[in-house]
């Protein structure tokens, strides 16, 4: 019975989580629209420069401590070792409590030489304004690791989102008041940057209520008569550190390739004869592709969540067959959302960048970036397919060799191709890593991937669907002629029926090429309750 439980909570707990880490990554992508809209491509760039900097300094500093003191904790809980708890918390808070204070010292004594890495002086006041942040975040993660390590996800799930809320409006307030006030983009992405935090301050008062409402527990704990073989301080820091550094490099990864972009694109634009501040302006209509990708990707990271304990269960059981099924699903579907998200973005570049950007500057770059989805996606689910199958630092070991293509096409085709170069340089990357992620997969799952199935049908279905978006945009803008006067609403309304119409054209597609069989349909819980009416039509195949 007690299992029953145990494994009710660990499930209910992990959609908890799972729920909270998707809204707060939501969050994290729409602010960027208005954030733009409101700063220009200017302070667009300038928050696109520094944010990934602290991004990569955090996960160095946080990422993997968590998950690793939740273990420890854990353990501590089953042995009912209540003061080992205790002591493995302070010792957690302390440590990271430390790194965040030498992360803040790293960012904020060098923001100057940062600064002038990235080619622009003014990024130091945006710099030092976000380094704060690391004074308090890492031992938030000490005080997540603990609740987890408990088995309750709810104060961290709740933390995170009030933390992205709160940053959001942040972004937001101070980035409006500092534009309307002094018209400085550089002192409105300080004022952006700062968010973080203003997120982290909230998030920590979060934690803290809730450490408040369990205390009961912890004196409990701390009563505890049975105690295991006492650790010392540097043994607990070694055992947090070993757990928790391999799942710190592999999170590592994803900021390096923004990063890498904060110190690449801007300078080579200036050695390329281009001056600064067209330079910095460019760079930032080159961010604008970053969130509309990031979107397109948020299928594949909410797959991903659910596919490593999936994966793990059927490993466990060692159900091959359950793990090839579900793994060649996971790719499959990823890729049929993958596919149409790419192209149909690049089909509508055009009316999307003035719909969400005002103007249309940098469309062929965005056109180019676009195609990035559909291999960012099939990466972040082969990623979750590797780690459920318990090969953790492959997806990681491969996005490194991502970061340096990137870095190295950079160089390359900047001066020849401008920031389209760079977008170009960031599909290749991303596609060079999926490949990789997609054949380790097939080695260790034995999947075999259909080329009819996986490959021909789903691109047909695009292709129609790619032709009937490119002829209905030029209908609807004679259609709205004379009836639609200002010039963004008229490639609103564009943008929003050409996506209408691909969405409906690519379904229906999608069920004459058979690329949607009836047994993927059963699949899919949401799905399934559509199978009558679709038969019913004659719509749908068996296989």
């Amino acid at each position: 019975m007690s299992n029953e439980v145990n494994s009710s909570t660990f499930i209910k707990g992990a959609a908890i989580l799972g729920l909270a880490t998707l809204l707060s990554k939501m969050l994290g992508l729409i602010y960027r629209i208005p954030y733009q809209n409101i700063t220009g491509d200017l302070g667009y760039y300038v928050y696109m420069q520094v944010y990934p900097l602290y991004g990569t300094l955090l996960t160095f500093a946080t990422a993997g401590f968590p998950i690793a003191i939740s273990k420890i904790v854990s353990e501590k809980l089953v042995l009912g070792d209540g003061q080992g708890v205790q002591k493995v918390f302070r010792v957690s808070l302390i440590t990271l409590a430390i790194t965040g204070c030498v992360s803040f010292a790293l960012l904020y004594g060098g923001a100057e030489w940062i600064a002038r890495a990235m080619g622009n002086d003014k990024l130091i006041l945006p710099i030092r304004s976000v380094s704060f942040a690391l004074l308090i975040v890492p031992p938030m993660a000490a005080m997540r690791g603990y609740f987890q390590g408990h088995q309750n996800m709810m104060p961290t799930a709740v933390s995170q989102v009030i933390e992205q809320t709160i940053r959001v409006t942040t972004i937001i307030f101070l980035a409006y008041w500092f534009m309307r006030t002094t018209g400085n983009e550089y002192l409105a992405g300080a004022g952006a940057v700062f968010g973080a935090f203003t997120g982290a301050c909230a998030s920590f008062l979060v934690l803290l209520f809730f450490w408040r409402k369990n205390r009961v527990n912890k004196k409990s704990e701390v009563k505890s008569p049975n105690k295991t073989k006492e650790d010392t301080v540097w043994q607990l820091i070694k055992t947090i550190v070993y757990y928790s550094l391999p799942i710190c490099f592999g999170a590592l990864a994803l900021p390096l390739l923004q990063l890498s972009d904060s110190f690449t694109v801007a300078n080579l634009l200036i050695r390329g004869g281009i001056p600064a501040e067209e330079a910095n302006i460019l760079k930032g209509v080159f961010d604008r592709g970053q969130p509309l990708v990031a979107f397109g990707a948020f299928f594949a990271t909410a797959l991903s969540l659910s596919l490593v304990p999936a994966i793990a269960e059927a490993r466990v059981r060692r159900d091959d067959a359950a793990i090839k099924n579900r793994t060649e699903l996971a790719l499959r579907l990823t890729l049929l959302i993958g596919l149409p998200t790419s192209i149909g973005l690049a089909v509508v570049a055009e009316p999307v960048n003035i719909m969400l950007y005002q103007n249309d500057k940098g469309t062929v770059t965005l056109i180019v970036l676009a195609f990035t989805t559909i291999f960012s996606t099939l990466g972040i689910a082969s990623a979750g397919i590797l780690q459920g199958l318990g090969q953790v630092m492959l997806p990681a070991k491969y996005l490194f060799v991502a970061v340096f293509i990137k870095v190295i096409l950079n160089i390359i085709l900047i001066p020849l191709m401008g920031i389209t170069g760079a977008a170009l340089a960031t599909v290749l990357a991303y596609s060079v890593s999926a490949i990789l992620n997609i054949q380790a997969v097939c080695h260790y799952t034995g999947v075999r991937l259909r080329f009819k199935a996986f490959f021909i049908k789903p691109m047909l279905s695009v292709f129609i669907m790619g032709i009937l978006v490119w002829l209905i945009q030029p209908m609807t803008m004679k259609m709205l002629v004379g009836i639609v006067t200002t010039y963004r609403l008229y490639f609103s309304i564009v943008a929003l029926i050409a996506v209408l119409f691909g969405v409906i054209i690519y379904g229906m597609s999608l069920l004459l090429t058979g690329s949607i069989t009836k047994k993927d349909m059963q699949s899919i819980p949401k799905l399934n309750k559509w199978i009558p009416f679709l038969d019913r039509f004659g719509l749908l195949r068996d296989s």
